[in-house]
């Protein structure tokens, strides 16, 4: 039975998205890795723009786990970092005038110090009217976002039975942000891959085997509508 979208009520504030599959539709298409992750780029502000104009207030994208980027080619990683500043250059004036503000979680500093100034001069952008924050996860892996509250709990000489949930939660990249509503998963593999691991303990997820350039805007509609057609007890 076909779910239909409801655009004005029950739109999740929180959506994380697990972009999966660029170098696999680069590949059935004989095209270069690069190419692949260029369509995945285009395709992400596709999405971006949907999700502003159903009302979602925050959009956390995997870009680049920890793991990850340490085990591509050079060429590739190369290849990411010159489509990630032409991104910045591109679309940081854009997106401030939509009221969209870009936000990164991770450690972008281990980055080349042409990336890493890129990306620092981004943040500063001040916004007079926020609509809409994305949260570009970049050298992230959420076992290292928790160790890192930890260390800083730690330095903050907090003692044991101050820590609570909060707490953590406020030593995290996410810091003053909700906690996923629904969490999508594109490319087939069933699995969250160290993401947002703390965050998502009461998000919907949903899978799906199409690959991140191919999942457009009206596939987001369709997740979108699977989360509506759910019930959330939170444990309950």
């Amino acid at each position: 039975m076909k779910t239909k979208l409801d655009k004005k009520n029950n739109i999740p504030k929180h959506v994380g998205i697990i972009m999966d599959g660029n170098r696999r539709w680069a590949q059935k298409k004989g095209l270069g890795a690069n190419e692949g992750h260029e369509a995945g780029a285009k395709n992400l502000d596709r999405l971006v723009k949907r999700a502003e104009e159903l009302g979602v207030k925050h959009l956390t994208v995997y870009t680049l786990s920890t793991e990850n980027w340490r085990k591509r080619t050079k060429k590739e990683v190369k290849g990411i970092f010159g489509l990630l500043l032409r991104m910045i250059r591109e679309k940081k004036e854009e997106y401030q005038k939509r009221g969209v503000r870009l936000f990164v979680l991770g450690n972008f500093q281990a980055f080349p110090k042409k990336v890493a100034r890129a990306i620092e001069e981004m943040l500063k952008i001040v916004l007079k009217h926020e609509r809409m924050k994305v949260n570009v996860a970049l050298n992230y892996g959420g076992r290292d976002e928790i160790i890192r509250a930890i260390k800083n709990i730690v330095k903050e000489g907090i003692p044991p039975e101050k820590i609570n949930e909060k707490l953590v939660a406020e030593h995290l990249y996410t810091n003053g942000q909700p906690d996923p509503d629904l969490i999508i998963r594109t490319g087939g593999e069933v699995r969250l891959s160290n993401f947002l691991l703390w965050q998502l303990s009461y998000a919907e997820l949903y899978f799906t085997d199409m690959l991140w350039p191919d999942f457009g805007p009206g596939q987001f509609d369709k997740a979108i509508a699977e989360y509506q057609r759910r019930k959330r007890n939170f444990g309950k």
